[in-house]
């Protein structure tokens, strides 16, 4: 057995035992890195690790992470999305599943703002669950509706993780962005023809609003999403016109939401420290991971694993799409257990380089990687979101939720499969709107 074969059984045999008995991600990784690096090169090798980390550190990239988390955290404390969920059951009208529609449509446009799924899954949660049920809507639709539209939240820009990718790769993170709106928005579609057509046949799952709904209440609520459309303007238009860097633009953005806040008369100094709070938690577990993830790739590309995994893949007797679809499963099967920056940062070191190799577009891929991220996210027994539901509603029972995600994973695959096939889906606005 060669070294470097021992060194990839050891390194993620060992991260998978300490996953199983519960230590975090982030200190697993490092705690790894740290420890295969003393086995191999004494105190000494300790120095790639240092450098891996504060090669992040010096990124200017790195601060537009807090800057968007706090967009979503601050969009979950005020009362903009509350008022946006109305909007969108108002106008959702008689139409049978219109409230579950209007849930995945609001889950989307909550996405287009917060960037983590997170915040998308939990907010809509919130202020969904209880009118749904108020309206005799079966469970499977409800946490199927809010679970998979959750997941948006990484793929939907301003998306932390096409932020996470574009650091890895080098590509645009705008023509990122560009790719995961017409991937995100299709899927989102594809929930909603998935929800209109199965209340069509079984109404009884997800019936109309019977009270009527004048013009005049809808325009009332059509006001209320105004400021979150100008929010989004703000992020995306910046970006696609090359007007901001990411950076730049969640900057903007972050001071649209206070802006749009102070309006609504709710900016209280308990508000901005609550928010700040939480944003600083929710960034301190994200830059752990990338920390941890650094030094641990940093010692398994230095003791030859990531060479040696890429030869291996690249010395397969399979065609490239086989090649595509062996790596995409990889991803989908990590996404059942790990959290997905760290994901992206152990296997697009390694899986990148393969994709080069065999000629694809990097967007096409990047965006593909993260739409495998998203279905692993809400995939059983151990995706995120599946928990975030449990916690949103503790009486129902796991097996109840797991069964309701699975015919959305179906539609998610089914689209990540046409994407795949037709890589012009995604590839087509980030050519038009992202200047090079």
């Amino acid at each position: 057995m060669s070294t470097e074969m021992m060194l990839t059984i050891g390194m993620f045999g060992s991260l998978i035992i300490s996953i199983m008995f519960g230590v975090s991600l982030a200190f697993a990784l490092g705690a790894i890195g740290s420890i295969s690096a003393l086995i191999m090169w004494g105190p000494a090798g300790l120095m790639p690790i240092v450098t891996g980390v504060f090669n992040y550190m010096w990124m200017l990239l790195l601060a537009a992470v807090p800057l968007f988390v706090f967009i979503g955290v601050a969009l979950s404390k005020s009362k903009i999305a509350e008022d946006m969920f109305e909007a969108f059951y108002l106008w959702s009208g008689r139409l049978r599943g219109g409230l579950a529609v209007g849930t995945a449509c609001f889950a989307a446009a909550l996405s287009a703002m917060t960037g983590n799924c997170s915040a998308s899954t939990v907010t809509t949660g919130l202020v969904a669950i209880p009118p749904m049920r108020l309206r005799k809507y079966d469970e499977s639709i409800i946490f199927g509706s809010i679970g998979a539209s959750g997941t948006m939240g990484i793929l939907i820009p301003p998306s932390l993780t096409l932020i996470v990718i574009g650091m890895m790769t080098g590509q645009s993170i705008g023509k990122l962005f560009a790719g995961g709106l017409v991937a995100g928005s299709l899927i989102v579609a594809g929930f909603v023809v998935y929800i209109v057509v199965r209340a069509y046949f079984q109404p009884e799952l997800c019936p109309a609003i019977e009270e009527t709904v004048t013009w005049k209440q809808k325009l009332t609520a059509f006001k209320s999403v105004i400021l979150p459309v100008l929010i989004i303007l703000s992020i995306l238009g910046s970006l696609f016109f090359g007007i901001a860097t990411p950076t730049e633009a969640s900057s903007v953005g972050a001071i649209a939401v206070l802006i749009c806040v102070m309006l609504r008369g709710e900016l209280t100094w308990k508000f901005l420290k609550d928010s700040a709070y939480q944003t600083a938690s929710i960034t301190g577990m994200v830059l752990w991971i990338m920390f941890g993830a650094s030094g641990f790739v940093a010692i398994y590309s230095g003791g030859g694993g990531i060479y040696f995994v890429s030869s291996l893949l690249m010395g397969l007797d399979v065609s490239p799409w086989i090649m595509i679809i062996i790596l995409q499963l990889a991803v989908l099967v990590l996404g059942m257990f790990l959290d997905p920056f760290g994901i992206i940062l152990l296997c697009l070191p390694i899986f990148y380089p393969v994709v080069q190799g065999l000629g694809y577009d990097p967007i096409w891929y990047g965006v593909i990687f993260n739409i495998a991220l998203c279905i692993g996210y809400i995939t059983p027994p151990f995706g995120y979101n599946l928990f975030y539901l449990k916690s949103l509603s503790p009486d129902t029972a796991m097996r109840d939720i797991f069964m309701s995600v699975v015919p959305f994973i179906g539609i998610m695959v089914v689209f990540l499969f046409i994407m795949m096939v037709f890589p012009s889906i995604i590839t087509w606005l980030p050519e038009i709107m992202v200047p090079n």
